[in-house]
């Protein structure tokens, strides 16, 4: 079960950001593919010389993905929200309020600069890419089916659809897997329901109205922990996931330095570790 960072630990994590900003090593990921702290050196002196004051990054995301992004006691928390703050602020940027929208929408208001960085289990694709920058990857995953655990429905493969209702989160890459499973023929386009979130998802799964649901490994297991569902069996998609920024934003260089030295100085661990062991 996802657990939640108390406020210390919250504050311990910023506290760890700041003096991780200062002992900052460039080009701590080893190569020129992270855009080199553009080209500064130190992620500190970036947000006030571009020329515009660009010192503040508004981070968007889509709860309802446990543990990545989900609301507890009125508060937006999760894996994602904890390493996209946590990314910000070593980077020598100050983190904005976050926007909570459906997933489908973040890519326009990113690209609208309604928001500056989508922080939502975005996977990295080629059409994704052809609109906005991603970060270098941050968690690799695949597709998982989802099923009802008082039902009688165990699939085993995916030729075990055919004739079931399925269902998958709009603009996801499990929607991306239905829609490739019913160009395939294994399932019928009429069988095929469409939701904002994955929450309202797993309702319809639970009260019998859709018979399975294909959404990522770790939110699938964070939701059999919870309800009465489990996972049938796990398509192998290879996904990885990456923090989003607009293609002409230069800061996204500091972020993919400050995310290299999060995983180096154990901090990524330490997430991993708080939602999802």
């Amino acid at each position: 079960m996802a657990r939640k960072f108390s406020m210390d630990r919250r504050a311990y994590l910023k506290t760890v950001g700041a003096a991780g900003t200062t002992a900052a090593v460039a080009g701590c990921l080893g190569n020129g593919g992270n855009g080199n702290g553009n080209g500064n050196g130190n992620g500190n002196g970036n947000g006030n010389g571009n020329g515009d004051g660009n010192d503040v990054i508004v981070p968007g995301t889509a709860s309802g993905f446990p543990p990545f992004e989900y609301t507890q006691d009125g508060e937006l928390v999760g894996f994602d929200v904890d390493l996209a703050e946590e990314a910000i602020t070593r980077a020598g940027y100050e983190v904005g309020d976050w926007v909570d929208i459906e997933f489908d929408s973040l890519i326009p208001s990113l690209t609208g600069g309604d928001i500056d960085l989508v922080a939502a289990a975005m996977t990295i694709t080629d059409e994704r890419s052809e609109q906005i920058a991603f970060s270098n990857p941050y968690y690799e995953a695949n597709q998982s089916v989802l099923v009802s655990s008082d039902g009688d429905f165990a699939p085993e493969g995916e030729s075990d659809l055919e004739g079931q209702v399925i269902g998958a989160q709009s603009g996801t890459t499990g929607a991306a897997e239905a829609e490739r499973l019913i160009e395939e023929g294994v399932v019928d386009g009429d069988d095929y329901r469409q939701y904002d979130n994955y929450t309202l998802a797993v309702e319809d799964l639970e009260n019998g109205n859709v018979d399975a649901i294909i959404i990522d490994v770790p939110v699938a297991n964070n939701f059999a922990d919870s309800r009465s569902v489990e996972v049938a069996f796990v398509i192998e998609t290879g996904e990885e996931y990456g923090l989003g920024m607009r293609q002409d934003d230069d800061r996204i260089g500091d972020i993919n330095d400050a995310l290299a030295e999060i995983r180096e100085d154990g901090t990524y661990e330490d997430l991993v570790a708080e939602y999802f062991e």
